[in-house]
């Protein structure tokens, strides 16, 4: 235990000196801010609280933004040590390789953490202090950071994976890349294509439920606005497939699958390759 939450505290060190992530932090806080400030103007005719309207706002914010900080702490954790020959000191020292994955992977996800709490809490007390938005929706703007946390927990674990099967550090960027646009742009564009093209003749709503579960940002942006009271007005997500089909239980569950069995994969391949 005392090596995992070693190795964290460096990752911890060093990822809060990485300017460039640091200036993606001060990014998302101030886009926040900026979102909420303008939730909480007066307007439209749907009955949803600033803060919830808030939350959807930072929902659509948070599946751009956070799954590219993940992979940019995640994508050379592995490769990188490779690389430069501190793996292999590493290893010298009495530590189960397992052990150096998990002690990455809870120091990237405190650097996400403090992100989330200064950037998104921060942005929501400023917002409550300079609006009369009222506090309403205060219990999903809490889920919605606690499910951004889960969503960038999902990445830093992908990030892992590119970076065991990656065997160079350029490579690891490109694939990086390639896994961001993928989850993130790419494939809600090709399942929307083939919701225009099939006109609900093959793909039903279950089908289409069922697809929407293969992609973690997909399972964030649901699980997010299915609490919310109106949210099929104001998301074309949540509108068009409804909520029902999509339980809690259901949505927890596979992104737990999502952050257990990719890590297990990690972990396996990490056994297995030579220094």
């Amino acid at each position: 235990m005392n090596a995992i939450l070693t190795l964290a505290g460096k990752e911890l060190k060093d990822g809060l000196r990485n300017r460039w992530i640091i200036s993606i932090f001060l990014l998302l806080g101030s886009l926040a801010l900026l979102l909420l400030l303008v939730s909480s103007a007066p307007g439209g005719t749907v009955k949803v609280s600033s803060l919830n309207v808030g939350v959807v706002n930072l929902t659509s914010l948070t599946v751009y933004l956070l799954p590219l900080i993940a992979l940019m702490l995640s994508f050379d954790a592995l490769i990188g040590e490779f690389e430069r020959g501190t793996m292999l000191l590493l290893l010298t020292y009495p530590l189960a390789r397992w052990q150096i994955v998990m002690g990455k992977f809870v120091g990237h996800l405190l650097i996400l953490m403090i992100a989330l709490v200064l950037g998104y809490g921060g942005a929501a007390l400023i917002s409550l202090l300079i609006t009369d938005g009222g506090s309403e929706g205060w219990e999903n703007y809490l889920l919605m950071m606690t499910s951004s946390l889960m969503l960038g927990a999902v990445f830093l674990v992908v990030g892992y994976l590119v970076s065991i099967l990656a065997r160079e550090r350029s490579a690891a960027i490109g694939l990086a890349i390639g896994v961001w646009l993928f989850f993130v742009v790419l494939y809600d564009l090709a399942l929307l294509g083939a919701l225009l093209v099939d006109k609900e003749q093959l793909i039903s709503q279950e089908l289409f439920s069922f697809l929407m579960l293969i992609n973690p940002t997909d399972l964030y942006r649901v699980f997010n606005m299915s609490s919310i009271t109106g949210s099929g007005e104001i998301s074309h997500i949540v509108g068009a497939i409804g909520t029902e089909s999509l339980s809690p239980i259901v949505l927890i569950s596979t992104c737990l699958g999502w952050l257990l069995i990719p890590f297990m994969v990690v972990i396996g391949l990490f056994q297995r390759r030579e220094v």
